[in-house]
């Protein structure tokens, strides 16, 4: 029996944080049709149910819609949808398959807003959009942020728009007058809710003592040193605490306004200054505030002033130092923070920008720019006798900051004129290392012909008084020779020594004779005696 019977159309599911609702259409001409419905689901695509089930609260209905919440247990797990008509047994073909994930389509529900009017300020109290529910579609509370929009309950009403923490007070409001709001949860990058119902109420009158705020509260954070100022409304004697409170307790749903804390060194001080630099132990966001107390026990909290410290601190200047070798330009760059530049190269990856131009008279050179990680940079392709000036100015690409630029340094290059002086130095080094080699080479040179000649060209010069005596040529014992030499013997009769012998003493007396009368030995007497002896000596070989 499906002929008579059209199936539903425009199959939809309605989802509201873990609420469930299908709806569909119906074009039947029939009055009295009633509709059931079937699902199936599936885990990381493997069928797990493969038998189609009823589905739960969606049977014999007379309307085109459903709340079948009660069967949807599993939200990341893909389900299959169909519905069909009914009517006294008849039935309708099946509809399209419907599918769906359920944590896909859901919508953020309205969060729940309590409101409380007091001193001139609203102040709203947030829960999440599932509060109170045991079955949850966002299991952690954490993860929304929250927008609000108020306005005067006026005719002509000006929206304003506020991105709030679960607890927070709504102050600049004027006093006696209704503001309504309505507030929406959202999960950032991915998903808005809807707004909460309407809410309104009327504001008072603020308090008396609320004149002895400090106002106008300003933060000065230069290299991780941070200074708090802030303004006193009154000259009369008033002292100060500073408090300061974590960001992250305000994102929670607790009560967060007993767990602010006092700022080391500045308690109970009267100066409109506080140096809270040493108080910074981690580098995620904080609120500060300054509690003024006044005569009679009077006090009064000044609005909270929100710090991220890697944001809101500036980076200065670097420090730079130029030197000039080999034609190279050397900068030397210390990180911002001088002695203190490890905190910032800690939590900031710095980056330079160098520019540097030549310092000429004449006109204004190109001004040459380079970027580098590095802190000391040699810069290259110089001109000689030329005056380089160089700033440097420190980058965070990460937080999008940039310091001023550093104190320009200058430093002029070598000229032309040591050149003609670098080319006689070197020429006269190289003359003496050349003479100097030549010296040992002629040195050693004549020591080895000595020691040739002496080898292999004896001289074998006797001495005078032998001259002539078994006189022969003298060979060195290094040549060859061709034959054998015969040695000749005498002798020599001792009447020819004898002879000599009293020859000898004649000449000694003449000698000594001489001398007594000049003083001086004759050489004419030397040489005779010398004479008479060769004569007797050749009469005797003879």
């Amino acid at each position: 029996g499906q002929a008579n019977l059209r199936s539903p159309q425009d199959i939809q599911v309605y989802a509201v944080n873990t609420n469930f609702t299908l709806r569909w259409n119906y074009t039947g001409n029939h009055t009295d049709v009633t509709f059931s419905a079937e699902y199936r689901w599936f885990e990381d695509f493997e069928p797990i149910e493969t038998e189609w089930k009823e589905l739960p609260g969606c049977q014999n209905v007379t309307r085109t819609e459903c709340d079948f919440s009660s069967a949807i247990t599993k939200y990341d797990d893909t389900h299959h949808l169909r519905i069909r008509a009914e009517r006294r047994g008849e039935v309708s073909p099946w509809s399209s398959i419907f599918e769906m994930t359920p944590y896909f389509i859901a919508q953020i529900g309205p969060p729940g807003i309590e409101l409380q009017s007091t001193n001139g300020a609203i102040k709203i109290k947030v829960s999440p959009p599932e509060a109170n529910q045991d079955q949850k579609m966002w299991m952690n509370d954490l993860i929304f942020d929250y927008n609000l929009v108020i306005w005067e309950n006026s005719t002509n009403a000006e929206f304003r728009s506020l991105s709030i923490v679960p607890t927070y007070i709504i102050d600049d409001l004027a006093p006696d007058t209704t503001y309504c709001l309505k507030v929406q949860a959202i999960i950032p990058e991915e998903s808005e809710g809807l707004f909460s119902p309407i809410h309104c109420v009327k504001t008072t009158h603020k308090a008396v003592n609320d004149m002895l705020c400090a106002t106008n509260l300003s933060i000065f954070a230069l290299n991780m040193k941070f200074l708090l100022h802030w303004n006193n409304q009154h000259q009369q004697h008033v002292s100060y605490n500073v408090q300061y409170l974590f960001a992250y307790l305000k994102t929670l749903y607790d009560d967060y306004s007993v767990k602010w804390l006092n700022v080391p060194g500045c308690v109970n001080i009267t100066d409109t200054q506080c140096d809270f630099s040493r108080s910074i132990t981690t580098f995620s966001a904080f609120y500060l505030r300054v509690q003024t107390m006044g005569e009679y026990n009077k006090s009064c909290l000044s609005k909270e002033l929100k710090l991220d410290p890697l944001v809101t601190n500036e980076i200065g200047p670097p420090d730079i130092k130029l030197d000039i070798s080999d034609a190279l330009l050397h900068v030397q760059i210390t990180p911002p923070g001088g002695s203190q530049g490890a905190v910032m190269t800690q939590h900031y990856d710095l980056s330079y920008r160098i520019l540097y131009w030549q310092n000429s008279s004449n006109n204004e050179e190109e001004i040459q720019r380079r970027e580098t990680k590095q802190t000391i940079v040699m810069v290259s392709k110089l001109t000689p006798s030329t005056l380089y000036c160089v700033k440097v100015q420190a980058l965070s690409e990460a937080y999008n900051k940039s310091s001023r630029f550093s104190k320009v340094e200058c430093i002029k290059t070598p000229g032309d004129e040591f050149l003609p002086l670098i080319v006689l130095a070197t020429f006269v080094t190289a003359l003496v290392v050349v003479l100097l080699v030549a010296a040992l080479l002629g040195f050693a040179l004549y020591q080895a012909y000595n020691k040739i000649k002496y080898v292999f060209f004896p001289s074998c010069q006797p001495p005078l008084n032998i001259e002539g005596f078994g006189e022969q040529p003298c060979i060195s014992p290094y040549l060859p020779t061709t034959e054998e030499r015969i040695e000749n013997c005498f002798i020599i009769e001792s009447t020819i020594t004898e002879e000599v012998n009293r020859i000898d003493f004649k000449d000694y007396k003449h000698s000594k004779q001489s001398s007594r009368d000049s003083g001086n030995y004759s050489n004419d007497d030397n040489n005779s005696g010398g004479k008479v002896s060769e004569e007797m000596l050749e009469k005797g070989i003879l």
